[in-house]
């Protein structure tokens, strides 16, 4: 469907979460038009990328009632993607030159922080926000309203009921950092329990990690393999007595290629847990441990969000939304951005919160709510006979540029630049290669310098 031309009306609309999708989709948002708050839950804006040294007093993460934190950055966590690669199209993430900045390729947590506070600068987008302003009710009322209740630093509960129509959950959703915008659980997947239930030793989880001190002489085992299992293993082998990475047969063949570290050993997943702390794997392989770190992922969770049952959240699935983004009968009262993981998240936020812009002006129409309805189910379908699990529904991966071509069409913008969809594939294939050092060695220079003499026009037709 191309863009219908329409005439352009102003809403008044509530973003929650001033990370990084909450900013570029109130950047957004407002060149169209509209009326924009941005409800920020923290002191500054970041979401995500934010460090908190602190973690919480249930290393697991399973007691409901725990005092949350809101962070997941471990010290020494660098991007996995190429800045070129991850920075917006509207403000390219290049070096700054300037000495207190972290000028590297695949740079640390804290340059993407600053490269955030930069964008907001730049387009004057602190203004909008409401600091220390957490959302703990958003429910939809009469006429399509909602009943807003938010809670400030100081602990007053204020009950709101400003003409707030739209809302727009903004969720970046990255490689390794918890979303923050919506309550984020850490996932201890069921079948290691019981099993590893009744296990004396001490268990965490990754959200929970922060630097590899306290694992100093310890034999520890982490489950999973996925970028942060990566990370943490590397991390934790500096002080570590011995690392152990439980891994599914299909995910090991990455972490077979750690360098460097010949006391980082790899096994099949656990089969069962002694009581004197011995831990047996599925090849017979036994270990006695100190530490059990599970990096098995998070899932979704709204506890504030009442849309009466019309939006659920089953097996990670949050749904039903038409192209992960609207709701069919709530649309385009509510919309979602960055649920889509494996995917270039700075890039895609931008294309999604484009199309949310347009779609409340009128400038660019929605289907029928019929016909979103058919179109998602059609999906789910499709997700099922290909034998894609169900907490893999927002999974992107391959169909990433596919899905933001419709998306680029939609708003009648230019699609994903070439060079950025070469440099993503050159930058897996030597993580695949050489997991352990990937951002300091690379091949594609002549990727970097066509970024750079393309980023400048694409900034300036944005």
């Amino acid at each position: 469907m191309s863009p219908t031309i329409s005439k352009i009306k102003s809403l008044n609309v509530a973003i929650i979460g001033a990370g990084a999708a909450g900013l570029v989709s109130a950047r957004e948002l407002r060149r169209e038009g509209h009326q924009v708050v941005v409800f920020e839950r923290q002191a500054q804006l970041g979401g995500t990328w934010v460090y908190n040294p602190g973690v919480e007093a249930d290393p697991l993460g399973s007691d409901p009632s725990r005092a949350i934190v809101h962070s997941s950055l471990y010290a020494s966590l660098r991007t996995n993607l190429p800045r070129e690669a991850m920075g917006f199209r509207a403000y390219p993430f290049v070096s700054t030159g300037q000495p207190h900045r972290d000028s590297r390729r695949f740079p640390g947590h804290q340059e993407v922080l600053l490269y955030l506070n930069d964008y907001a600068t730049e387009f004057g987008l602190t203004e909008l926000v409401r600091f220390e302003t957490e959302v703990v009710y958003a429910g939809l009322v009469e006429d399509g309203k909602w009943k807003v209740r938010s809670r400030q630093e100081n602990g007053v509960a204020v009950d709101v009921d400003e003409i707030l129509m739209l809302w727009l959950f903004a969720m970046a959703i990255t490689p390794s950092p918890v979303p923050q915008k919506f309550q984020v659980i850490p996932v201890i997947h069921h079948f290691f329990s019981p099993r590893i239930d009744a296990w004396p030793g001490k268990q965490m989880h990754s959200h929970n990690y922060r630097i590899p001190e306290p694992y100093r002489d310890l034999v520890v085992i982490l489950i999973g393999s996925g970028p942060s299992a990566l990370d943490i293993s590397i991390d934790i082998a500096q002080v570590a007595k011995e690392v152990h990475v439980a891994s599914r047969s299909d995910e090991a063949e990455v972490l077979r290629k750690q360098f460097g570290y010949h006391h980082i050993q790899l096994h099949p997943m656990i089969e069962s847990v002694q009581k004197d702390g011995t831990v047996i794997f599925y090849d017979g392989s036994m270990v006695l441990a100190d530490v059990i770190l599970h990096c098995t992922g998070y899932k979704y969770h709204l506890p504030f969000l009442d849309t009466h049952g019309i939006v659920t959240v089953d097996d990670n699935c949050v749904g039903p939304l038409y192209k992960h983004i609207f709701p069919p009968v709530l649309a385009p009262r509510l919309s979602f951005v960055g649920l889509p993981w494996m995917v270039l998240p700075f890039p895609m936020f931008e294309f999604q919160s484009k199309w949310i812009a347009g779609v409340l002006s009128d400038r660019i129409r929605l289907p029928s709510q019929e016909e979103m309805m058919e179109n998602v189910s059609a999906f789910y379908l499709s997700l099922e006979a290909s034998g894609m699990p169900k907490r893999h529904t927002h999974k992107m991966g391959a169909h990433l540029f596919e899905y933001n071509g419709w998306l680029a069409a939609e708003c009648g913008v230019p699609v994903t630049e070439e060079w950025r969809k070469k440099m993503l594939y050159a930058t897996l294939q030597n993580y695949l290669a050489h997991p352990g050092t990937y951002r300091d060695a690379w091949e594609d220079d002549d990727l970097v310098l066509e970024a750079l003499m393309e980023m400048a026009t694409v900034a300036t037709l944005d």
